[in-house]
C-alpha cells in the first residue's frame, strides 16, 4: 500500500516509521528547511531526536495535494486548527483519509466549535474518511513498543485501509464505526488530563488523581451522548484508555501543563516549555461552550477552563470542585 503521511511532527513521524517496514511510506513536510534536514539526517531531530528514518521512508515537500495525490491512503497528522485547510487542499481525493488531531476547532462568530468529522463534512464531504486514536505516545510507537488505536469511521472502506496500513506485530488496530464517540474522547481526554496534572502537582495523592479520571469519564460520556455517541465508545481505547494515559503519563503534554500551572508558571511560559502543541489548551473552552449549549454539566472542563482563563487559581479550582452538592454517582 502507498501511504502519505501529511505532517512530520511527532505523532505523523512515528506512524510513518512503523508503517514503512510493510508499506510505501512518504512523510510531508511543510517547512521546506525541515525537510532538507530530516532528508540529510535520516531523523526528526526536532520531534523524535535519536530515532532514525528507516530507509522506506521517503520525506517530501511542496503541496501537500501532490505528495497526496498518488497514494491509496492519505493521514493527515496535523494538529486541529490546520485541519480544515488541509481537508479543503485535497477535497478532491476519493482514497480513504484520516486524521490523528484531538480537539475541536474554535467557534466561528456565534457558531459551535466543531469536531473533526463536522469540519470534513463541511469542507470535504465526498472524500471518504476517517480518524485514527487512542492512548499513544508518538515516541513509543516509533520505538516498536507494544500499542493498541482504533480505527473510526462510517466508510467501511476507511476503516478496513487502516487496518491494513497500521495493524502490525507492535500495533494493534481495532475498528469502530462510532467516529462521534472516538473523537468526543479523543478531545475530552486532553482538558481532563490538564486537572489531572494540577492536581498531581499540588500533590494532592492518588485519591485525588483516580476520581478526577472516573468522574471526569463521567463528564465525556455525557457529552458524548448528547452528540448521538454510544455510551461503550467510551469504555474502549480512545475513552477511557487514550484519558488515562494521557492523565497519568509523564510523557503527556497536556498533564505537563497542569503541572506546570500548579507550580505557578503561567500559561502562556507553560505553553511555552513544551515546544509541541497541547491540545487540551486550545480546546477546553470550546468543549465547554459546546457542553453549554447541549445543557450538558462539565465541571471539572469547567475549572481547567477557569484556570486557564485566570479567574481562579490551582487551590480554588479545587475547592469549587470539592465543594459541589452531593448527587449520586452516575449523574
Amino acid at each position: 500500500m502507498k501511504i502519505c503521511v501529511l505532517g512530520a511532527g511527532a505523532w505523523g513521524t512515528a506512524l510513518a516509521i512503523n508503517a514503512s517496514g510493510r508499506h510505501e511510506v512518504s512523510l510531508w513536510a511543510r517547512d521546506a528547511a525541515q525537510v532538507q534536514a530530516m532528508q540529510a539526517a535520516r531523523e526528526n531531530a526536532r520531534y523524535l531526536p535519536g530515532i532514525a528514518l528507516p530507509a522506506g521512508v521517503q520525506v517530501v515537500g511542496g503541496a501537500a495535494v501532490d505528495a497526496a495525490r498518488s497514494a491509496q491512503l492519505v493521514i493527515v497528522a496535523t494538529p486541529m486548527s490546520a485541519l480544515r485547510e488541509q481537508l479543503l487542499a485535497l477535497r478532491e481525493l476519493r482514497v480513504p483519509l484520516a486524521w490523528l488531531c484531538k480537539g475541536v476547532e474554535p467557534a466561528q462568530g456565534e457558531g459551535v466549535g466543531l469536531l473533526a468529522h463536522e469540519v470534513q463534512a463541511q469542507v470535504a464531504p465526498d472524500v471518504p474518511a476517517g480518524v485514527l486514536s487512542g492512548p499513544s505516545f508518538a515516541q513509543e510507537v516509533a520505538r516498536g513498543q507494544p500499542t493498541a488505536l482504533v480505527a473510526a469511521s462510517g466508510h467501511a472502506q476507511v476503516r478496513q485501509a487502516l487496518v491494513e496500513a497500521f495493524h502490525g506485530p507492535s500495533l494493534r488496530v481495532y475498528a469502530n464505526d462510532d467516529i462521534v464517540g472516538v473523537e468526543v474522547g479523543g478531545a475530552v481526554k486532553n482538558v481532563l488530563a490538564i486537572a489531572t496534572g494540577l492536581a498531581d502537582g499540588l500533590a494532592l495523592g492518588l485519591n485525588a488523581r483516580a476520581a478526577l479520571i472516573t468522574r471526569g469519564l463521567a463528564e465525556m460520556t455525557r457529552l458524548g451522548n448528547a452528540l448521538g455517541a454510544r455510551p461503550d465508545t467510551f469504555m474502549g481505547l480512545s475513552g477511557l484508555g487514550d484519558l488515562v494515559l494521557t492523565s497519568t503519563g509523564d510523557l503527556s503534554r497536556n498533564r505537563k501543563v497542569g503541572l506546570l500551572l500548579a507550580q505557578g508558571k503561567s500559561l502562556a511560559e507553560a505553553v511555552q516549555s513544551l515546544g509541541h502543541v497541547a491540545e487540551g489548551v486550545y480546546c477546553a473552552r470550546t468543549v465547554l461552550q459546546r457542553a453549554a449549549r447541549l445543557g450538558v454539566e462539565m465541571p471539572i472542563a469547567a475549572g481547567v477552563v477557569a484556570l486557564l482563563d485566570g479567574s481562579a487559581r490551582p487551590a480554588e479550582v479545587v475547592a469549587a470542585l470539592m465543594g459541589r452538592e452531593p448527587t449520586a454517582e452516575l449523574g
